[in-house]
């Protein structure tokens, strides 16, 4: 298979599933995949992000090469937001190293407190804070107020992941 010529071919979920289905836990495959969807034109990019979360839901010891890289990407401006939603749902799902905990923490923040970040990339965000909050439990009282502030403003997908949040709950 050519991956470029089957990003560009269809945008469907029975595409996404051909590729993720060719790439398997083939290491060599998945860093095709993944050259395309850092180096790609726009719509590579965009179309590579889909069958790249679902490589890592299969395999995630696949994505650890790529954590830099993959974190660094989500400061770019002009990002489609297929490309952060499917970054963070994957990272919402994987063990992160502790190098990158930091950073990753700071671009979750920023993302729900943002009035332009579409409520998918807010939900996936709220999980990873979730998640990096047992181990550093000094972060709860700003993401609880901040929580909130931004209940009443946000949809059910949000508030649902919240509430658990401010329950205290874990996943």
């Amino acid at each position: 298979m050519n991956l470029n010529e089957a990003l560009l071919q269809e945008h469907s979920k029975k595409q996404c599933d051909r590729i993720v289905d060719y790439i398997g836990k083939d290491k060599k495959r998945f860093a095709a995949l993944m050259k395309l969807f850092f180096e790609g034109e726009y719509r590579q990019t965009q179309r590579a992000a889909w069958p790249m979360s679902y490589c890592v839901r299969n395999y995630p010891e696949l994505i650890e090469p790529y954590f830099k890289p993959l974190i660094d990407n989500l400061r770019k401006r002009g990002l489609h937001n297929a490309i952060i939603r499917n970054t963070v749902r994957l990272l919402q799902d994987v063990e992160i190293p502790k190098i990158y905990h930091g950073k990753l923490m700071s671009i979750c923040f920023d993302f729900i407190q943002s009035n332009e970040i579409p409520v998918a990339i807010k939900a996936f965000s709220l999980t990873i804070l979730q998640k990096l909050s047992r181990s550093y439990p000094e972060i709860l009282p700003e993401l609880k107020l901040i929580i909130e502030e931004r209940l009443p403003h946000e949809s059910a997908a949000f508030r649902s992941r919240a509430r658990k949040i401010l329950a205290g709950k874990t996943k």
